[in-house]
């Protein structure tokens, strides 16, 4: 009897604790399904107001204090569980940006497919969201408004944090940190992908690439950026969805490849990219020419190479250097392609530039301050070999020569061409001015030469003048 009384207690007791648990699990749901956040209090993690820039702590505690919700999210939080110092402070909230414009007079309202505030303090601009819901059908084509193609074209949907969280795009980015308590809110477990180094997509991942082509992009750049792993269910529809790239504004390309090239990662990036057939949509030419030419590829990642040194010596970069080393390959094919056809050496080289150039466009904007100095670049590659009289001296005044010298070197190391020419410059520049003479000397050009000498005009005789008598 007490055999049968303990049998019995023992199952009503796993029944009672099986239905226990699944009132837990089915009260971390919303009534639409929402996942409850997990809270981490301040205590269990590392954030601090002390890696808080003043003025994000400044929007966060007005916001809080007009009785909004305010909390900083996305990459910062990222970063500061990571073990990085945060650098871009994003906020979220439950106000407008009509009331965060009211709120704060050195602010402006931008964009029209995601429209925000931007909060200036000086230099420092603090980027503020209003919390954003799931567009439905009543709404109209000026609040949200999607392509055919399930292309985001106007998403101004407002709505709750938790809605908020699940349209991000990485569940490492859907983690709020509330100015009220000091607390994290984590809706999509981003801290235990933290953990792992795990980059998982928020939803389906074929709806959200088909949604915003560039969150593609930007697996690619955060999974260099923090050494993690695209989880498979997030890498898996890249190969097939890179196209889609193409119907991405060629101008918000150009920033995405500044964030992709341009922050110490690129060597990486570039793999990564070209792993998933992406680099293609970004760079078409220049990936012909990878498979045309295997230096092609190699000048490419010695570019990157050096860019990536140069940043992490915090010294000085430029896209225009990267770009000029991206798109030499086709420039130097189609030159050739000119030449061949018998248009003297630099017109063709200008004229090849100029074809190049005009495809580029069509897939990302190059802005002039970028791209004069890229085709100046080019340009002092077919002056470089000539050395001799006073153009060495010309060529090294150049404002562009240092990058122009850089990319000599990079096409040298690739094999593109032999080695030498780099060593001379680099002794040219080294050497003092006896040397230089030297080297022009050995080179059969005469330093103190001016050019060819001009004939010595001839003076017409005057006649003699007639006089009467």
């Amino acid at each position: 009897m007490f055999n049968g009384f303990t049998h019995c207690l023992s199952n009503d007791l796993l029944h009672n604790l099986g239905e226990h648990l699944k009132s837990l699990l089915e009260s971390k749901k919303h009534p639409e399904g929402e996942q409850k956040p997990r809270i981490i209090p301040r205590a269990e993690h590392p954030v601090s107001r002390q890696h808080i820039s003043d003025a994000a702590l400044k929007v966060l505690y007005r916001l809080d204090g007009a009785g909004f919700d305010a909390f900083l999210v996305g990459g910062c939080i990222r970063d500061a569980l990571l073990g990085l110092m945060p650098k871009d402070f994003d906020v979220a909230t439950n106000a407008t940006p009509e009331q965060v414009r009211e709120l704060f007079r050195n602010s402006r309202l931008i964009g029209r497919r995601f429209r925000i505030v931007h909060v200036r303090f000086g230099r420092e601009v603090i980027e503020v969201t209003t919390f954003r819901g799931k567009p439905q059908d009543e709404h109209d084509n000026h609040i949200a408004q999607q392509s055919d193609a399930g292309l985001l074209l106007r998403d101004n949907v407002w709505g709750s944090i938790e809605e908020d969280a699940l349209r991000r795009d990485f569940t490492v980015n859907a983690l709020y940190y509330s100015i009220a308590d000091f607390s994290i809110h984590d809706f999509a477990d981003g801290a235990h992908d933290i953990e792992t180094r795990t980059l998982r997509l928020i939803g389906d991942p074929q709806t959200r690439y088909r949604e915003d082509p560039v969150r593609m992009l930007r697996a690619v750049r955060f999974a260099s950026k923090l050494d993690f792993t695209l989880s498979p269910e997030t890498e898996a529809p890249i190969y097939e969805l890179a196209p889609l790239l193409l119907q991405i504004p060629p101008a918000r390309l150009f920033d995405e490849v500044l964030k992709l090239f341009m922050a110490g990662h690129g060597l990486m990036t570039f793999r990564m990219l070209s792993h998933y057939g992406l680099f293609g949509m970004l760079f078409p030419e220049a990936e012909e020419a990878m498979a045309d030419a295997a230096w092609a590829e190699q000048l490419i990642e010695a570019a990157l190479t050096n860019t990536d040194k140069r940043i992490a010596d915090s010294r000085p970069v430029t896209p225009a250097f990267l770009l000029a080393a991206f798109l030499w390959a086709p420039v130097a094919h189609r030159q050739a392609q000119l030449e061949s056809d018998g248009m003297p050496a630099i017109p063709a080289l200008q004229a090849a530039a100029q074809q190049v150039i005009s495809r580029q466009l069509q897939h990302t904007s190059i802005p002039k301050r970028f791209g004069m100095p890229m085709r100046d670049i080019w340009e002092l590659q077919a002056r470089l070999p000539q050395r001799h009289g006073k153009r060495a001296f010309q060529t090294r005044e150049h404002p562009r020569f240092r990058a122009a010298y850089d990319l000599l070197l990079l096409r040298e190391q690739a094999g593109e061409i032999p080695r030498g020419l780099g060593d001379w410059w680099t002794a040219f520049q080294d050497g003092d001015e006896h040397e230089q003479r030297r080297l022009i000397q050995k080179t059969g050009g005469d330093p103190a030469s001016q050019g060819p000498k001009k004939k010595p005009r001839k003076r017409r005789r005057r006649k003699p003048r007639q006089t009467t008598e």
